[in-house]
């Protein structure tokens, strides 16, 4: 009954804690930064909502918890979307990884001359410290990594390899961690290192090995039935919560009938599980799409319990080893990407700067820092609550520094930032209530317009707020058009009155410019074969509110979409330009799962797609989906 208590009191913080996020957020910090506070706020050392020891009631959260965010870093590692860099990747991670460990460890040891929690401990036990501390430590943050990247809106070689080094370390880290928490268990419990240690250790991370790839067939048979995708979501929770129940009953089942202990660890047996269906099974887009749907909760409900069990007097006192801790890690990871990006003859530019976006942690730290306060109760909530110390300075200042990072490798695509080959741009010809209201629209999808007329009375109509770019000419002429027109131009449309105007101004903007998307609303029919011969767009008013109508009537969701009545769906379309991604099948690519691809033009040739649909440089690429799911395609496959 104490327990159910516990629970709802819990419910209640964990929805005051995520409107705190909320307001972190606002303030430019992280969200769990905000979740981790909300937790100490009602903790048992300031308001004591929950009492000490409601976390041990409350430790099915935790494993619930620890099981998605081991499947979400399983799933992130798709060895189709690395293979290009796989060998700049797996050169920092091991950099990073001898680093580190080195630097982090020898500190670790000294320092625990100055930690409460350590003293009375042996030189070995002190050694287990360093170990399980630094080998946390290592661990990085995919999902801010990811938040960062997508708000700056950031691309290229630099972004891709840094994305590439931080799932990968995570993946890492885990099975690192397997084998560090066999090592500090024998050193905690002086044990001795021989022959059957090794045996012990190999035998553990086989088993773990075997039970991941048993979970991965699971996963794959509960996403093969058709069931609700509630139905699903809890059957794969409680598949996580197995995982870690029964972790612990081969423990102790092999504690009490076996001459040693069996020591399978579940984060790594569930990330083995994640990583076999983003790689090996057909489900993997479904599966993305539920860890999607329940990370949000898991993450408030996990960083909230995170900070109600930290004992703040431990934080306090801790601060100054966190801030040493918090540097010493940033050298490591400086040195281990510079000496791997100086041996694969990066450019220097990179390697000066990798360590800068290496620097964020976030859940895969938190959940290994919790999960060794329960393994080894003679380190206990001390040891967490000084890692997570670290992790907090991590989480504050890792996404600062990343995002300078993107900014100083000139890969971020903020809207002022835009660099003039990849920015949408359209030159209207014609100054009137459509036109206007045209740029407005094209100006709302972060394109960049420029209105232009013959007609000198007609400039300057949109003068107010949104005060657009009007222009005038007197004739059209290439020499006056050669001031608004590049060949970075990306769309003309010609709405004068004069359609004989308007043919000339599309021809010179296909013959000198170059420029192959244009758009003309025609008055005179007879003129439409010309138009048609420069590859034109014609728009007659009467036969275009017949369609429009026509759709209406038959498909009104289509129709839908074009009146913009849908805001949460819109078309969207995108030219490829990533030259990593030629060749890759559409079904490959992971897209969101909110996204379809509608068609492909190639070289003047309409591409109706599917799953092995390749794409090639300057495909155009019709989609349609939400807007922020289009945004996020636009910034993956080109502009």
């Amino acid at each position: 009954m104490q327990g159910l208590t516990y629970l709802v009191g819990f419910i209640f913080i964990a929805i005051a804690s995520k409107q705190i996020g909320k307001l972190f957020s606002a303030l430019r910090l992280p969200y769990i930064t905000g979740y981790l506070f909300a937790g100490m706020l009602a903790g048992p050392f300031l308001l004591e909502f929950l009492p000490k020891g409601a976390t041990d009631d409350l430790r099915f959260i935790d494993e619930l918890s620890l099981a998605v965010i081991a499947f979400v870093a399983g799933s992130e590692l798709y060895l189709k979307e690395l293979q290009g860099r796989l060998r700049v990747i797996g050169y920092n991670t091991l950099g990073i990884l001898v680093a580190n460990l080195a630097l982090s460890g020898i500190a670790l040891f000294f320092l625990t001359n100055f930690m409460d929690f350590a003293e009375g401990m042996s030189v070995a036990q002190r050694v287990a410290v360093a170990i399980l501390g630094s080998t946390i430590l290592l661990a990085l943050s995919p999902p801010s990594t990811i938040a960062v990247i997508k708000e700056v809106r950031a691309k290229g070689p630099f972004t891709r390899t840094l994305l590439g080094i931080t799932v990968s370390m995570d993946v890492v880290i885990i099975v690192f961690f397997a084998v560090s928490a066999a090592i500090a268990s024998a050193l905690l419990d002086s044990v001795g290192f021989n022959i059957q240690f090794v045996l012990l250790l190999l035998i553990d991370l086989g088993a773990a090995v075997l039970a991941g790839y048993g979970v991965g067939k699971l996963l794959t048979l509960i996403l093969a039935q058709k069931l609700h995708p509630y139905a699903k979501t809890a059957i794969i929770l409680a598949l996580g919560f197995a995982i870690f129940w029964l972790s612990f009953q081969i423990v102790e089942i092999s504690h009490d009938r076996l001459p040693f202990e069996i020591h399978i660890e579940p984060l790594l047996v569930a990330m083995i599980g994640g990583f076999m269906i983003t790689n090996f099974s057909t489900y993997r887009d479904e599966f993305a799409a539920i860890l999607h749907d329940v990370g949000p909760l898991v993450y408030v409900a996990f960083f909230t319990l995170t900070g109600i069990s930290l004992k703040l007097d431990v934080l306090l006192a801790s601060l100054p080893i966190a801030v040493t801790l918090f540097a010493v890690r940033a050298g490591g990871i400086f040195l281990g990407s510079y000496g791997a990006g100086t041996l694969l003859r990066e450019p220097a530019n990179f390697n000066r700067i990798m360590w800068l976006g290496l620097i964020t942690q976030a859940g895969i730290a938190l959940g290994l820092a919790r999960e060794t306060a329960v393994e080894f109760p003679i380190l206990g909530s001390d040891f967490a609550t000084l890692i997570i110390a670290v992790v907090v300075l991590n989480e504050v200042f890792g996404p600062i520094f990343l995002k300078a990072a993107l900014k100083r490798v000139g890969e971020t695509h903020l809207p002022e930032e835009f660099a003039t080959d990849t920015q949408r741009d359209a030159v209207i010809f014609g100054i009137e209530v459509q036109s206007l209201a045209l740029a407005r629209q094209l100006k709302s999808h972060q394109w960049q317009v420029i209105l232009v007329d013959t007609d000198a009375a007609h400039v300057g109509r949109s003068r107010g707020s949104d005060e657009l770019d009007e222009r005038h000419i007197r004739h059209a002429t290439e020499e006056a058009l050669s001031g608004i027109l590049t060949k970075h131009t990306d769309a003309v449309v010609a709405l004068l009155k004069d359609d004989h105007l308007n043919l000339q101004i599309c021809e010179l903007a296909y013959e000198k410019f170059g420029i192959k998307r244009l758009v003309v609303r025609l008055h005179d029919m007879s003129l439409a074969e010309s138009f048609r011969e420069i590859g034109a767009t014609i728009v007659d008013t009467t036969s275009a509110m017949v369609n429009l109508l026509d759709q209406t009537v038959r498909v009104p969701q289509s129709a839908a979409l074009l009146l913009h009545h849908d805001p949460q769906c819109e078309f969207g379309q995108v030219t490829m330009t990533d030259s990593e991604l030629v060749g890759v099948p559409l079904r490959e690519l992971r897209l969101p799962t909110d996204v379809l691809v509608v068609s492909i033009q190639r070289q003047g040739q309409l591409i109706v797609p599917h799953g092995y649909t390749q794409l090639q440089l300057r495909d155009e690429i019709t989609l349609v989906g939400r807007p922020e799911s289009l945004q996020t395609v636009t910034l993956r496959l080109g502009y």
